[in-house]
């Protein structure tokens, strides 16, 4: 069996990046002789399989034709006759398009890779890039990755080509999310929206992050002005705080609404939360957002000036501001919206490394609540008679008598 290393694990090497796994491509056998030989098949659409032991995964050198519209309009040849050269060809970027001999280190690349990773250019293979319009969100979240490669003038072409074809709109909700996704959590994932902005695909597949751009906001709030701006600089607040998945979304959907401000209104963008809020929903349901990331968004969207004006509320305005948000039932999924509240607090010219105290005392003050000894509360109402409301009007005071105390302490 004649196995050589591809992909990722190649390229980061190059780059002296860790490498934690490896994919594997074989040139000269079947499925039988896989099966034979020990390994698992895994691969529905394609020939891959499981190592006996390492479980790496090893797929058959293939060859693919385009049939139809889509990422999944593809005919597939995987036979003995198919190359490694054939294999490589396929394949979406040139840095992606090196193999290693894992005997000798020996490196097969016959499409310029390790040129471009010296050069930092981000380049497609072959035309056969637009046939697939999953691999323009890759390239998009390989610049979020790399921060300092630039995309290939042809490549930047052929994306805008993609775009205006309609390749892109054949895409599933399943592959744009986790496309997304894996870009929203990169080291710049403000470069990902760049680049999908750049050839219009942004526009096509979430134009309501789309249109911030151009749209200007108070001066005095926001020394960048301009909301698409603005935005970008909330998600490079979000990656250096090192910020979870649902974190981010929720960065990303905050202000939507001010895309939808009329412009005789600019620059003030009066009640945007709530139009945020039903944009966010809106986007959620488009691509099948995981709920852990759908809720946080609605309501950092919906909340989020309330939590940065929090610090001028009295206490039973603040319990109001916990109970919408839910936060005696979920604390966890309070703490992450008041970490958005302070990504886009941050997310301003000038201001990134400016203190957020709202965070540390609503989180104070949720914790105030929760220590609240609501049970004996409830069996002392219970003693004197009271029922129903009446007991939970009894809860809600000592509630906000404790929380008024850690606000004053």
């Amino acid at each position: 069996m004649e196995a050589w290393i591809v992909g990722g694990a190649v390229r980061d090497r190059l780059l002296g990046r860790p490498v934690n796994d490896h994919d594997w491509v074989v040139v000269g056998s079947t499925p039988e002789a896989m099966v034979d030989a020990g390994f698992t098949p895994v691969g529905r659409d394609f020939p891959v399989f499981l190592h006996p032991q390492t479980k790496e995964e090893y797929a058959l050198a293939r060859t693919e034709r385009k049939s139809g519209r889509g990422y999944l309009g593809f005919t597939v040849l995987a036979s003995p006759d198919v190359t490694l050269e054939d294999d490589l060809a396929r394949r979406d970027l040139t840095i992606n398009a090196i193999a290693e001999d894992p005997a000798t280190g020996a490196l097969t690349d016959p499409f310029g890779g390790q040129r471009d990773l010296q050069h930092r250019v981000l380049r497609h293979v072959s035309p056969a890039f637009a046939e697939d319009p999953v691999r323009l969100l890759r390239l998009a979240r390989f610049a979020a990755r790399f921060a300092d490669f630039t995309v290939a003038p042809e490549t930047q072409a052929l994306l805008t080509q993609m775009v205006a074809d309609g390749e892109i709109d054949h895409l599933v909700p399943e592959r744009v999310w986790q496309e997304l996704s894996r870009g929203l959590m990169e080291a710049r994932p403000e470069r990902m929206f760049a680049v999908l902005r750049g050839c219009g695909a942004l526009a096509r597949l979430l134009p309501e992050v789309d249109r911030l751009w151009g749209v200007p906001q108070p001066a005095a709030h926001h020394p960048e002005i301009d909301t698409g701006v603005h935005l970008m600089m909330v998600l490079q607040v979000a990656a250096r705080l090192e910020a979870p998945l649902p974190v981010r979304y929720a960065c990303l959907c905050h202000d939507l609404g001010k895309g939808s401000t009329p412009p005789d209104e600019w620059p003030r963008h009066i009640a945007h939360e709530a139009r945020s809020e039903r944009l966010a929903q809106k986007v959620s349901a488009r691509w099948k957002v995981p709920t852990e990331c759908s809720e946080l968004a609605a309501t950092v969207a919906r909340e989020h000036g309330n939590i940065h004006r929090s610090g001028e509320l009295n206490a039973p305005a603040v319990m109001r501001l916990l109970e919408r948000c839910d936060a005696l039932r979920r604390p966890q999924r309070f703490e992450a919206a008041l970490l958005a509240c302070e990504c886009d607090a941050r997310g301003r010219g000038g201001l990134d490394d400016t203190p957020y105290p709202q965070r540390a005392r609503l989180s104070k003050a949720l914790q105030a609540v929760l220590a609240a000894d609501v049970h004996a509360v409830a069996q002392a109402a219970t003693a004197q008679g009271l029922q129903g409301p009446a007991i939970g009007a009894r809860i809600r005071e000592v509630r906000v008598a404790a929380l008024a105390q850690a606000l004053a302490g």
